[in-house]
């Protein structure tokens, strides 16, 4: 995947190694011109400023006068070479090589394994001739450019800092862009509002996410609208054929076997429950965003509990309602949460576990403590659910292979959806060592009561 921070840091340092390798060579291949100037120059010098009585040859053997104080002559191994008018070598300098007289002026000879530059003058009565090693001029030339460079290798880090600062500030907007998307919800579809002022080149990208949101808002709630009508407009018909069902079945208007009528009513009865859930779930949809309040848990339990009791004789059911872990002697649990939510969801868990819980079976609703947060568990004794589809209990309209009842399979699903917007744990498990489900709920907030407490909206 192609990153756009590698790739401007990878040119911008090899871009500035680069350059920075070039002007070294650029800078030693001067200062090794201008030291081989500067050498040549005081061969020149040396050879025209001997003194004039450095000639003659006695008996065969050269002489070696004092040259006197010769200053830095010597760290450099200068060699001097004098020849008289016939020829014959009257001096030569001590501890050095010797050199064949070579044509006036400048010249490069090869001695060995050094290399030699070499200075030749004729003068009136003599021949001069002077030499130095290459390798002299070499390490002043490299003297020259570390001098030169240290600066240059000290900038080359310090730029690569700055350039790493300057890529990292200007990718900053990329980053918080992409936080700003991670850190949302799947439901949040409000336009994006950047820290700082946007830059130039992101401006167009974040007006074409807005734009696309906006979009996508539209077009969720025009969704949501559709099933709350489509709901709320089928309720209606659906309650009025019941009643006209019964009022027929009463007066006998309406002939046919029992349990014919009885077959319809269940089928009515089915639909009219897959309506309310619709109109549930399109409720819930149509608000993202909870409005936390302080609402009594133990309250808003025994209200359900006490909806339920019906329905729960009616199949020979034990419904009840446990607390656990409580501060006092009547505990009203009370947590932060949205009192008509809550109520849908521990309704749903109660409705589901009574119609997957056989005659004589039992549902318990156990309010639990930990410290400052607050939950509660949904136990049944039903057949529970295989291990293979909890994962997939809450898709909406996902009914099991061996579900019974009539459910509509959208009553996990608002569950799931109701605690999504309270951000709570929400998990199912089969009971160990028995039979039924468990499922629990938890990471309500505890707080104090200072304030009324809401109950049901």
């Amino acid at each position: 995947m192609t990153s756009i921070r590698r790739w401007l840091l990878g040119w911008l340092i090899f871009g500035l190694a680069a350059a920075s390798g070039a002007a070294g060579f650029g800078i030693f291949h001067t200062a090794r011109e201008e030291a081989g100037e500067l050498f040549d120059y005081e061969l020149r010098t040396v050879a025209l400023s001997l003194p004039s009585n450095l000639a003659g040859a006695g008996d065969g053997e050269h002489r070696n006068p004092d040259l006197g104080d010769l200053g830095d002559l010597a760290d450099d191994r200068v060699v001097i070479e004098i020849w008289d008018r016939s020829g014959n070598l009257i001096y030569h300098s001590r501890q050095a090589p010797v050199f064949s007289r070579l044509p006036a002026g400048f010249s490069t000879v090869e001695r060995g394994e050094n290399h030699w530059r070499t200075f030749g003058v004729e003068q009136r009565d003599r021949y001069v001739q002077v030499a130095q090693p290459i390798s002299v001029r070499e390490d002043l030339a490299l003297k020259l450019a570390l001098h030169t460079l240290w600066p240059l290798g000290v900038l080359v880090p310090v730029t690569i800092v700055l350039v790493l600062l300057v890529v990292a500030r200007g990718l900053a907007p990329i980053g918080g862009l992409t936080r700003a998307l991670t850190t949302r919800s799947l439901d949040s579809l409000e336009p994006l509002h950047l820290d700082g002022s946007v830059p130039v080149e992101i401006k167009p990208l974040v007006q074409a996410l807005n734009d696309l949101l906006q979009r996508l808002n539209v077009a969720s709630q025009a969704q949501r609208t559709f099933i709350a009508d489509a709901a709320h407009e089928l309720r209606s018909p659906l309650a009025a054929l019941k009643l006209q069902l019964q009022a027929a079945s009463r007066d006998g208007s309406l002939k046919g076997e029992g349990q014919t009528l009885e077959r319809v009513e269940g089928r009515v009865n089915r639909i009219i429950h897959l309506v309310q859930q619709l109109l549930t779930l399109a409720r819930e949809d149509a608000h993202p965003v909870t409005s936390m309040v302080p609402v009594s848990l133990r309250r808003i339990g025994e209200q359900v509990v006490g909806d339920f009791s019906l329905l729960a004789e009616t199949r020979e059911i034990d419904l009840g309602l446990e607390c656990e872990d409580a501060r006092a002697n009547y505990d009203v649990y009370t947590v932060l949460a949205e009192p008509h939510g809550m109520s849908v969801l521990l309704g749903n868990l109660i409705n589901n576990a009574i119609r997957h819980t056989p005659r004589g079976g039992r549902v318990d609703v156990i309010l639990k403590r930990s410290g400052e947060r607050v939950g509660f568990n949904v136990v049944d004794s039903g057949s529970g659910i295989p291990e293979a589809e909890i994962e997939r209990v809450f898709d909406r309209f996902y009914r099991g292979e061996e579900a019974q009842g009539d459910g509509s399979g959208l009553g996990l699903a608002i569950v799931a959806r109701i605690a999504a917007r309270h951000q709570l744990q929400l998990s199912l498990r089969n009971n160990v060592g028995r039979p039924g489900l468990c499922v629990s709920v938890f990471g309500l907030t505890a707080v104090e009561v200072t304030m009324p407490v809401a109950v049901k909206s």
